[in-house]
């Protein structure tokens, strides 16, 4: 029986669904790996950085934690904005090589391993991630929201609109809201979303 119950399911479905959005939409692929994908990346990297969203989970999962450094999925992206951008561009471009030749069921088999593990983990269980220890349940939004961003930059890519399913979409775009709560810019984002002022371009949760 899973322990992702009560307010942990929708968790584990959002995870579950955007899992399943991105290794479909990435089996659509028919052999233009080199195309361009996002900024300094190609389809193939851009596919094998969205793919670490599935391999962290895996590893993570191997990593306990003494401490809970980190309480909110918000709190770990906010701090993922300091990270170096040429770091996560050359990491993304080593995972798209790792993809090998048939990078479709690399994608394929990364999201079974991580949906087998979460389904058996433990939400409240402490795991060591890159920004500092937290609770699986509360990791887990962070992969989703990954997972649900660059499955669209992925279809923009591939000139097709991405389909997301709604729990996915949901908790990506609730957690996105946070993250600008997070960083002061409420205003900023109530005035926009009302038609009272454009969109301001510093404002933005991930790139």
């Amino acid at each position: 029986m899973t322990a992702w119950t009560g307010p942990y399911a929708p968790t584990l479905l959002a995870f579950e669904e955007a899992a399943g959005a991105f290794v479909d939409l990435v089996a659509q692929v028919r052999g233009d790996w080199d195309r361009p994908g996002l900024g300094v990346w190609d389809l193939r990297s851009l596919v094998g950085h969205t793919t670490r969203a599935l391999v962290t989970v895996t590893t993570y999962l191997d990593r306990p934690a003494t401490t809970e450094d980190l309480t909110s999925p918000a709190a770990y992206l906010v701090g993922s904005g300091s990270v170096d951008p040429g770091l996560v561009a050359g990491r993304g471009q080593q995972a798209g090589v790792d993809l090998g030749s048939e990078p479709a069921a690399r994608v394929a088999e990364a999201a079974a391993r991580a949906l087998a593990r979460v389904r058996e983990a433990d939400p409240e269980a402490l795991v060591e991630t890159v920004n500092g220890g937290m609770r699986v349940g509360t990791y887990l939004p962070t992969r989703t929201f990954e997972l649900v961003v660059h499955t669209a930059d992925v279809a923009a890519a591939l000139g097709l609109d991405a389909d997301v399913p709604p729990a996915a979409l949901r908790e990506a775009a609730a957690l996105a809201t946070q993250v600008v709560l997070e960083q002061g810019r409420g205003q900023d984002l109530l005035l926009t979303l009302t038609g009272r002022a454009d969109w301001p371009a510093d404002l933005v949760v991930i790139r």
